[in-house]
């Protein structure tokens, strides 16, 4: 009865649920290491896999945990600025390669936004689904903000912006090796254009150039999507 009482009451503490957010991503990270960072080894998907299986056995109501968890969701928005410090520190090479990233940038931010707008209506996704779902490819901070400044649903676009992250994490190795891409740069633009903050961490563990360019890709594309979104969407949305 005691271990059930302090079970209650730590549940109910704030810093409980960031302890527990933390505590998952360090034993999933573990796991990746001994795994040799196979790209199926995702420490995001095993620690949400693990955060959401203890939220399902205690009974916590997702805004209980967020409530504690939010300090993670702060730290999103710093984390985005900082892209600016390898930006900074490439600024030579990103120089030399300023046109072919631009156009890259403009083409794969246009494409991740009208190809999942599209299916998803084509599969009959409400409205709401659909602007929650444009601008998924973004880190979450700003997908978020722009889910709600045009009407979608910031949580459910958080939940799709992860599983976008996860499953590029995922493809992204075994995809460029199978079209036999051998420049790391052109990997982590794509990487970091795509799957943002989740494919950017897993672009630095496969090579350093590529973690530089996942970083640079996700940065800007956090100033192209949201521009870009308000402009697509009455274009798609009838």
């Amino acid at each position: 009865m005691n271990s059930w009482k302090l079970w209650v009451y730590l549940q109910t503490t704030p810093l409980f649920w960031l302890t527990a957010t933390l505590g998952a991503f360090l034993f999933a990270d573990y796991l990746a290491r001994l795994a040799g960072r196979n790209p199926l080894v995702n420490p995001v998907l095993i620690s949400v896999a693990l955060v959401a299986t203890l939220l399902k056995i205690s009974g916590v109501e997702y805004q209980t945990y967020f409530t504690g968890a939010q300090f993670v969701h702060f730290l999103l928005g710093p984390a985005t600025v900082a892209l600016g410090v390898p930006l900074y520190r490439n600024l030579e090479m990103v120089r030399r390669n300023l046109l072919p990233m631009l156009a890259a940038l403009l083409v794969g931010a246009m494409v991740a936004i009208v190809s999942a707008v599209w299916i998803a209506g084509a599969l009959g996704a409400p409205k709401v689904v659909l602007i929650s779902l444009a601008p998924k490819s973004v880190t979450a901070g700003v997908a978020m903000a722009v889910s709600d400044g045009l009407g979608g649903l910031p949580p459910l676009t958080a939940a799709l912006v992860i599983a976008t992250g996860i499953i590029g994490a995922v493809v992204v190795t075994p995809l460029m090796n199978a079209l036999r891409i051998r420049d790391y740069a052109a990997r982590g633009f794509a990487a970091g254009l795509a799957s943002h903050g989740i494919g950017t961490a897993r672009a630095f563990t496969v090579d350093p150039v590529a973690g530089v360019f996942a970083g640079i890709a996700m940065g800007l594309n956090a100033v192209v999507t949201p521009a870009l979104v308000p402009l697509l969407l009455p274009l798609l949305i009838r």
